[in-house]
């Protein structure tokens, strides 16, 4: 299963990113799961500097924005299969 995780503090970006997330992947086939991470010192394990930032199975793939949905689908099917 592939583990999403949105860095952030629950700002309104944050809230947009796990929609995006949720409305990109709803259709697919892809099984994942969304973790929230609010706490500052786990974001900063990521070592980013604005949120919110995208974390799939441990990878950070964007941080500061919010990627769009062919983006967030290109970046599941990747790290889906690279469990």
């Amino acid at each position: 299963m592939l583990k999403i995780k949105i860095l952030g503090s629950g700002c309104p970006n944050c809230k947009r990113l796990e929609q995006e997330v949720n409305d990109a992947l709803a259709g697919s086939m892809i099984e994942y799961e969304v973790i929230k991470v609010t706490d500052f010192m786990d974001i900063m394990a990521y070592n980013i500097m604005s949120t919110p930032g995208l974390v799939m199975n441990e990878t950070l793939l964007s941080a500061g924005r919010i990627p769009n949905h062919q983006q967030i689908v290109q970046w599941a099917a990747q790290y889906q299969t690279a469990e």
